[in-house]
C-alpha cells in the first residue's frame, strides 16, 4: 500500500474538531453557552483570532450560535456538515495577515514605478468604491478592482493574479460570516478613507509611506474583525449561563476557578 502525503491541519480545525468533539459528548449541552473567546484562548494556548475562526467554522457548520452581545450557544443542528470538506479553507485572520505582508510590499514598489496611468486606473476604482451602498457585491467588486490595480501598476501578471485571488477568498463562508457581524457602511467609510491614504501615498511616489499606509489598512481590518462579540461583560455575570458539564477531558480546555459549574466561556 502507497504512503500518503500527510497534511498539516489549520489550527483553528484542531480547535473547531476539540470544540465539536465536547459538544458531541455532551460536554456542552444544547442550549448551553460557551467560554467567552478569552478564556478559551487562554485555556487552548493559542490566540484570540484562532478561537474566533474556529467558532465561525463551527457556525457555518451549524453546531453554533454567536449572539453578539449575549454569547456563543450551543444549537441543535439540522444536519451535521461534514468538517472535513471545510478543511481546505483558509481562515480570515489567516488572509489578511497574508494580504497585508503581500500587498504591503506591492504597494511600496507601486510608489515608485506607478505611472499617471496607474493612478488613473487607481483613482477609477475609488470613485466607483464612493457610490455604492456596503455591504454588497458592487462595493466588493470596487474594493477588488483597487488592490488589483495597485498590483498591477507593477507589471507583473502573477502579482495581480495573487492578489486578486487572496482578495476573492473573502468570499469563502468563514470570511462571509465573520463580515456578517461587523462590515457597515461605518466600517466602509473607514475603509475607503485608508485606501485614499494608499493612494495619496503611491501618487506621492513616497515608497514608506504607501507602505506603511496599506499595512495600517489591513491590520485595521484585522481589528474591525476582531471587536468583541459582546460577550465579555455578560459572561461576568451568574445569570443566563447554562452549561451543564462535567470536568473536560484531558484534551479538553480546563475550566477556570472560582466559577460556578453552571457557567461557560469561550475564547481564541
Amino acid at each position: 500500500m502507497p504512503l500518503e502525503a500527510v497534511e498539516a491541519r489549520r489550527l483553528y480545525r484542531q480547535v473547531a474538531d476539540q470544540l465539536r468533539s465536547l459538544i458531541d459528548s455532551g460536554e456542552y449541552a444544547v442550549g448551553s453557552r460557551l467560554p467567552t473567546e478569552r478564556e478559551l484562548a487562554e485555556q487552548l494556548k493559542v490566540s484570540r483570532p484562532t478561537v474566533r475562526e474556529a467558532l465561525i467554522a463551527l457556525e457555518v457548520e451549524g453546531r453554533l450560535r454567536i449572539r453578539v452581545g449575549s454569547g456563543i450557544y450551543v444549537i441543535e443542528p439540522a444536519a451535521i456538515a461534514a468538517p472535513a470538506a471545510a478543511s481546505v479553507i483558509e481562515g480570515p485572520f489567516e488572509l489578511l495577515r497574508a494580504r497585508e505582508f503581500l500587498e504591503s510590499a506591492i504597494a511600496e514598489q507601486a510608489a515608485r514605478v506607478a505611472t499617471r496611468d496607474d493612478i488613473a486606473r487607481i483613482d477609477a476604482s475609488l470613485l466607483a468604491m464612493e457610490q455604492v451602498e456596503h455591504p454588497g457585491e458592487a462595493s466588493m467588486v470596487h474594493d477588488r478592482a483597487f488592490h488589483v490595480a495597485i498590483a498591477g501598476s507593477l507589471g507583473n501578471a502573477v502579482l495581480v493574479r495573487v492578489v486578486g485571488e487572496l482578495f476573492d477568498q473573502r468570499l469563502n463562508p468563514y470570511f462571509a460570516q465573520l463580515a456578517h457581524y461587523f462590515e457597515s457602511p461605518g466600517t466602509w467609510r473607514t475603509a475607503l478613507d485608508e485606501h485614499r491614504a494608499v493612494r495619496e501615498a503611491i501618487a506621492a511616489h513616497d515608497p514608506d509611506a504607501a507602505r506603511e499606509a496599506m499595512r495600517k489598512h489591513l491590520a485595521r481590518s484585522q481589528e474591525r474583525f476582531a471587536q468583541n462579540f459582546g460577550a465579555e461583560k455578560a459572561a461576568g455575570s451568574s445569570s443566563g449561563r447554562s452549561r451543564t458539564a462535567r470536568s473536560p477531558a484531558k484534551t479538553a480546555p480546563k475550566r477556570p476557578p472560582k466559577k460556578r459549574a453552571g457557567s461557560g466561556r469561550a475564547r481564541r
